[in-house]
């Protein structure tokens, strides 16, 4: 090893410059893991996601430093076409997995602990190099993916497929040395389908944010907000009020109630702004299209992420619309973090941990999955200033106290220095 410092290789299907959570999850855990005194390498494949918003490469490996960690591109499939089926999916995953267990055969005594994030479940192919080898592996589990796509109809339950899915992963946790979720009722879904013996090996590390980049917009003199991007220029020019939503227009999301919403709420001046791609956009255009709404939603594509915190600090409302479905009530998006952090009143839809957060918080409001009643919610905050205040100020302090992401790497750091015995100085 070059240096005295422990070392950790984080295996994930998604990495910036694509704007998915896991994303940008991975690159700051790796980050602040970094600060924290570990030294961090990440294996992905080349941008691909969503299909179609980066160019295909042939090349087999490339390396590049992101923010000072070192990364690892090795080549796979990469799907083009929007909202792929599962024959273009399985290539860019599998692939992806197969060519990283190669990878690890060669490089993984360098590291001191293997990490493989999930989604999808492909990633934990590459921990049984690290496990025949003896070097301690992580299995992160961001989203249980398997009941997911169940759920969202990509796989039928009872299948062949889903048979093999449920072998692989119970496999994949019993075998990792450790497990990390990001809500406790992962961790309890997890010890109910696969064996509550796990238990005792599964760590609850949260999402999180960065709360330094992730804050409210500054105020003038004056009491208005500071605008200076070229987004939010025109939003104030047009002096509308914003609804905004940020990430995936995936099918785990109900954008399609936000977006029908927008014809029940009782002002023409609020925009709905869509910030994100996804399988689903050409679909949400149609309906959008369908029930002539162009002139109250607004489908913004990706953007930098840098570009997030000042979209957000700069709206009036966020949305975060889970599906209202048992299969994700563990779940508990990125984006929800993120609005609370810049001090943005949220609506949230769906049922369970998402439900029990934003209540919690004081940061929100959660109702049903039903138009009327998102719009309804709609109104009620565009038409009361002091309880969305209210609401930013609760929210941002919930999630500074419980949820910035650098105290998080922390308790993660001293995790890898109990399970390789190997200080991070």
């Amino acid at each position: 090893m070059s240096d005295d410092r422990g070392h950790v290789v984080f295996i994930s299907q998604m990495y910036p410059p694509e704007k998915g959570g896991n994303a940008s999850r991975i690159h700051d855990t790796a980050k602040n893991l970094q600060d924290h005194g570990w030294s961090v390498t990440v294996v992905t494949p080349p941008p691909s996601y969503p299909p179609g918003e980066f160019g295909p490469t042939w090349r087999r490996t490339y390396t590049e430093v992101m923010d000072g960690v070192l990364v690892h591109r090795l080549w796979t499939w990469q799907p083009r076409t929007e909202n792929p089926g599962m024959a273009r999916r399985l290539p860019y995953y599998l692939l992806f997995g197969i060519h990283v267990m190669w990878w690890l055969l060669w490089n993984a005594r360098r590291h001191d602990v293997v990490v493989t994030s999930t989604p999808p479940i492909s990633t934990g192919a590459p921990g049984f190099v690290a496990s025949l080898l003896g070097v301690p592996w992580i299995v992160d589990v961001r989203d249980l993916w398997i009941d997911a796509s169940i759920s969202l109809g990509y796989l039928r339950a009872g299948s062949r497929i889903e048979r093999v899915s449920r072998w692989f992963q119970r496999t994949v946790l019993e075998t990792a040395d450790r497990i990390s979720v990001t809500t406790p009722a992962t961790a309890a879904t997890i010890g109910d389908t696969y064996g509550e013996s796990l238990e005792s090996k599964t760590l609850v590390f949260p999402n999180g944010v960065d709360t330094t980049q992730f804050r409210p917009a500054p105020e003038s003199d004056g009491g208005t907000t500071v605008v200076d991007t070229d987004v939010s220029e025109a939003e104030a020019a047009a002096d509308r009020p914003t609804i905004v939503y940020t990430g995936n227009l995936g099918a785990a999301q109900d954008l399609e109630s936000c977006i029908r919403a927008m014809a029940h709420i009782s002002t023409d001046a609020a925009v709905l702004r869509l910030v994100g791609g996804g399988d689903l956009e050409s679909r949400l255009r149609a309906l959008t299209a369908e029930l002539g709404l162009e002139d109250r939603v607004e489908f913004v594509g990706t953007v930098d992420r840098e570009e997030i915190p000042q979209i957000l600090a700069t709206a009036t409302i966020g949305i975060a619309p889970l599906a209202d479905t048992e299969e994700l009530a563990y779940a508990m998006p990125t984006k929800v973090y993120e609005y609370l952090a810049c001090g943005l009143p949220t609506v949230t839809t769906g049922r369970g941990e998402l439900k029990q957060f934003i209540r919690t918080s004081g940061g929100g409001m959660h109702v049903d999955n039903d138009p009327a009643a998102i719009a309804e919610a709609f109104d009620a905050l565009l038409a009361d200033e002091e309880r969305r205040e209210r609401m930013a100020k609760a929210g941002r302090q919930h999630v500074v106290e419980r949820y910035d992401r650098s105290a998080i790497a922390g308790q993660l750091a001293d995790e890898l220095v109990t399970l390789s015995g190997v200080s991070s100085q």
